[in-house]
């Protein structure tokens, strides 16, 4: 497996892509993640084309277990970020 692309990497490529300076393609990385970030904390969902959706889900209570004891535990309930990846996405990773 390839190693992951690191922010600097990405603000590069988006540069290059945008053909502009690193500084401005930082700072669209930066506000799109503010934006994404701010939507979904707030019980949104933001798609984007061709990559996926991104949605915040809630989870109930329920009992887990401690592997290190085997004690079961009562976990209260949460909300978990997920992300839905789309049918274009899909298709150029195995096509």
């Amino acid at each position: 497996m390839a190693k992951p692309m690191t922010k600097t990497q990405l603000v590069a490529a988006l540069a290059e892509e945008m053909d502009s300076d690193k500084k401005t393609a930082s700072g669209a990385l930066d506000a799109m993640i503010a934006i994404i970030t701010r939507e979904v904390s707030g019980g949104g969902a933001v798609t984007l084309p061709g990559v996926g959706k991104i949605y915040c889900r809630e989870r109930p209570a329920r009992m887990v277990r401690n592997p290190a004891t085997g004690e079961q535990i009562s976990k209260p309930a949460d909300k978990v970020v997920k992300m839905t990846i789309a049918k274009a996405l899909k298709d150029s990773v195995n096509g």
